[in-house]
């Protein structure tokens, strides 16, 4: 809202979109013209267009859309987001107000760590506070789909995610991306920003050997587990880790 109370001019979300997909391209999210934006202001939904670099769109390039998803006005010679179905159902189901598809080499990676897994889990990494209800000691989950061969097919899969996963603010496409929502696009971009280092810190802590699924240190009497493996501590390394003060450090 502006400071008189009304809606932003459209104007403003348009080149909010073009911004952001500049933003999103330097972080290796939109190359190759892929990628996609959108955001919400009242009954009106603003969204990138398909198949064009993401870093060069202009706003007389964003397509406006009414809320039950259908093309008001948009330019003649692009054709409209193929993640326009899956924006459309975080704007339904979540009541989102932005919406972005990511193909950040970090999402895609975390969806192979196990290729059986049907969820992304990670705890006690403090970006997971970045996430919306979540805290440090959460076990944040994102649900992941199966990619297939067109975009516009991952809807009913993703939809389901999103009905079955209501604390989610993301979905994994295997071996593809991640596609992230918030109440604003402010939102939506910090959450995607948390998720992405979320995703980089657990492949990185595959290749350590540390178990990001679980929490990082249980202490009880003189012995610690660290990545689910036990080990006796050494003299002094108990009272250096705390053992027995029973005080918990406050992360900030």
């Amino acid at each position: 809202m502006s400071a008189n109370g009304a809606p932003p001019p459209a104007d403003d979300a348009r080149e909010r979109i073009c911004e952001l997909c500049r933003l999103f391209y330097d972080k290796g999210w939109a190359s190759g013209t892929g990628g996609g934006m959108s955001i919400k202001q009242g009954d009106t939904i603003y969204m990138a267009p398909s198949g064009v670099q993401k870093e060069r769109i202009q706003p007389g390039e964003i397509f406006e859309l009414d809320s039950q998803g259908a093309v008001v006005t948009g330019p003649s010679h692009l054709k409209l987001s193929q993640c326009a179905p899956l924006f459309m159902a975080a704007y339904t189901l979540r009541g989102a107000g932005a919406v972005l598809h990511s193909h950040s080499l970090n999402a895609m990676l975390a969806t192979v760590l196990d290729e059986s897994a049907s969820e992304f889990r990670i705890t006690c990494l403090e970006m997971i506070k970045g996430i919306k209800g979540h805290g440090y000691h959460d076990h944040l989950v994102v649900p992941i789909i199966e990619n297939t061969a067109h975009e516009c097919d991952l809807a009913d899969d993703l939809t389901a995610a999103i009905k079955a996963y209501p604390k989610a603010a993301a979905v994994l496409v295997r071996r593809h991306g991640v596609y992230v929502w918030g109440d604003s696009w402010v939102q939506a971009k910090t959450q995607a920003e948390c998720l992405d280092y979320l995703f980089e810190a657990a492949v990185r802590m595959k290749q350590l050997g540390i178990d990001w699924t679980k929490p990082p240190l249980v202490l009880g009497s003189d012995v610690a587990v660290m990545g689910g493996k036990k080990r006796k501590l050494e003299n002094g390394e108990a009272a250096a880790a705390g053992v027995g003060v029973g005080v918990e450090q406050q992360v900030v």
